[in-house]
């Protein structure tokens, strides 16, 4: 059990309030969040070294992750048992401080809603259709955590309906981008060269219609962890 007052005590929260706050959205072709220096370093180290096996690993998977969907990794209970880093990194994000930062910097209505996190691994081959994420999601960060030399080339890209890509995320070690699912939110991956492992963390708020509460880092909401 963690305290908002504990983890407000190690500082990370204030931080990455901040880095929010001084983040200016942009508009096109949707309202969205480029960030830096989004986790703190020993989440970062975590996530890196976090090794789930070469099932975890996605190629080509047909433009859908669903299509795997009994090899996706989640932060979830197991997890969060084995590695504190990780442990403190969830109870971070799901803190009353950076729910309430994500309400009055993006619009985020999350009351009732539980934190979901995905460490994805993909590699060459793979690639995603033009999607929304409208529905059970409300918010949408996905993190960038791949080292090596191409990876800021390996960024979410940004889509019209049609599916063009019309902006791109910087990809680079630490960087995200946020939005705010809604009928216009179209994103994806236009297939590209991936040399080793894209490593990203998606993390979702859901609202209590998530089914697959297995993939919850706390289960689904009950407003105190």
């Amino acid at each position: 059990m963690h305290s908002d007052a504990q983890i407000l005590g190690t500082g990370t929260a204030p931080a990455f309030v901040k880095m929010l706050a001084g983040v200016r959205p942009a508009t096109y072709p949707y309202q969205h969040w480029m960030m830096e220096s989004v986790l703190a370093p020993e989440a970062c180290d975590a996530l890196v070294e976090w090794e789930p096996g070469e099932q975890a690993r996605a190629g080509d998977v047909g433009g859908r992750r669903e299509t795997r969907n009994k090899m996706r990794v989640f932060v979830d209970k197991e997890i969060r048992a084995k590695d504190a880093r990780l442990d403190r990194m969830a109870h971070l994000l799901d803190s009353a401080e950076i729910r309430q930062a994500f309400a009055d910097y993006c619009g985020a209505q999350l009351e009732g809603a539980a934190l979901r996190l995905e460490l994805c691994l993909d590699t060459d081959g793979f690639w995603l259709e033009p999607h929304t994420d409208i529905g059970a999601k409300k918010l949408t960060l996905l993190i960038s955590l791949s080292e090596n030399d191409h990876a800021g080339e390996w960024g979410t890209d940004l889509m019209t309906p049609e599916g063009e890509s019309v902006a791109r995320a910087p990809g680079a070690f630490n960087s995200g981008v946020l939005f705010i699912p809604s009928d216009k939110t179209w994103h994806g991956f236009v297939p590209r060269p991936i040399e080793g492992t894209r490593r990203t963390l998606i993390v979702n708020f859901v609202d209590q219609s998530w089914r697959a509460v297995h993939e919850l880092a706390f289960g689904p909401a009950s407003g105190q962890h």
